[in-house]
């Protein structure tokens, strides 16, 4: 088997509704995907995180002509090649996301020819779903937060969610508030996680997460810039609040020095920025060694989505115990036309998680046909 072709596709949607947290607004969905095809005839995808355009231009000026008659089987040593390639110039960002992109498409490739999905291929038993937290409480819209909130609270109980997690960074006094109003909507029972997306430094996290603590917080996602790790320490000294973080990092060699100093309690590779699954297998495996949970970052398309599941269904229960965590996925609930509308089947949602593809490789079927409607 031989790779004959690779080719992006940059998709855009205009969103009914803009939404926002912390950082930036957004009025539109973007994403790159990549099929690369075989002389065999079959095809994989893979997806790349981050803007579409400097990742698309990365793949077609300068990775994908080194690649056309390899074997995308040899995933391993595909890796190694194109990060040795791109060392010099590209250790982490746009770099990082093209060779994620093609190789989830590599791994797509070789489960199919396995006969297999993805997850089996990677060493997991039999799995039908993985539980969901609902990312939603984003900011925007002409509604009050709080009346805005309990809606979308009432909808993911709807739903059968049992974990939600909210944006906070509009200011501490501000974020509290609306912290304590969406714990009144979801209840006692239901696992509360704030996700702040960098907004805030160290003084003012450690405030906030000391203001919520009796919310019940399961976990405090992105309190400090991703650049400062002595940041994220000087937050867990001052609460009690489980931190997570890395969705913004890439390859074991940027997540080595966040684990090693235990500065987050769960780590959050994005499959589609660190490295692609051969790299978030090795990041995953290396949090192992500091007892550090890892669960995947999953805000992109179905590819993404049906990446992270795969992944996350092959990582063992940790710790080994008969009290062992209970996994839960990212179910991002803003508006997403990738999610569905490019695919003939979208990965099956029910009560509040999430049913891994049982066909081969990554088990979702482009619909080539939509793909134009959205390409720009």
């Amino acid at each position: 088997m031989r790779i004959d072709g690779i080719r992006t596709w940059r998709l855009r949607a205009d969103l009914s509704e803009p939404f926002a947290f912390s950082q930036f607004e957004y009025a539109r969905r973007e994403t790159l995907l990549i099929e690369v095809s075989t002389d065999e005839g079959g095809a994989g995808w893979g997806e790349a995180y981050g803007p579409a355009a400097p990742a698309a231009a990365a793949i077609n000026d300068f990775l994908a002509p080194m690649l056309v008659g390899l074997d995308p089987r040899d995933t391993e040593s595909l890796w190694h090649f194109l990060y040795a390639r791109t060392l010099d110039h590209g250790q982490k960002g746009t770099l990082l996301a093209a060779i994620s992109a093609l190789d989830i498409a590599f791994w797509d490739i070789k489960a199919q020819a396995a006969g297999m999905p993805l997850y089996r291929l990677l060493g997991a038993g039999y799995a039908e779903s993985i539980p969901c937290y609902a990312t939603g409480f984003y900011f925007g819209g002409s509604v009050p937060l709080e009346e805005k909130f309990e809606r979308e609270a009432r909808l993911y109980l709807a739903d059968g969610f049992r974990a939600v997690k909210m944006k906070v960074g509009l200011g501490v006094e501000r974020d509290a508030e609306l912290v304590a109003a969406v714990r009144r909507a979801v209840g006692p029972r239901i696992r509360l996680m704030i996700d702040a997306n960098h907004a805030y430094d160290p003084v003012a996290a450690a405030a906030l997460a000391r203001r919520v603590e009796t919310q019940d917080i399961f976990w405090f996602e992105e309190p400090v810039s991703p650049l400062d790790i002595e940041g994220y320490l000087y937050v867990k000294r001052a609460t009690s609040i489980p931190l997570a973080g890395g969705e913004c990092e890439h390859t074991r060699f940027g997540f080595e020095p966040l684990l090693r100093r235990r500065a987050v309690d769960f780590v959050q590779p994005d499959l589609c920025a660190c490295g692609g699954i051969s790299e978030g297998l090795k990041i995953a495996t290396l949090a192992s060694v500091y007892n550090i949970h890892a669960t995947p970052h999953a805000w992109g398309s179905a590819v993404g989505q049906a990446a992270a599941l795969h992944f996350y269904a092959a990582r063992p229960r940790h710790p080994a115990s008969l009290t062992a965590e209970d996994k839960m996925i990212e179910c991002d609930r803003t508006e997403n036309p990738f999610r569905t509308a490019i695919v003939k089947t979208p990965v099956r949602f029910e009560r509040g998680a999430w049913y891994l593809p049982q066909t081969p490789g990554l088990g979702i079927e482009i619909d080539r046909s939509a793909l134009e409607n959205f390409q720009l």
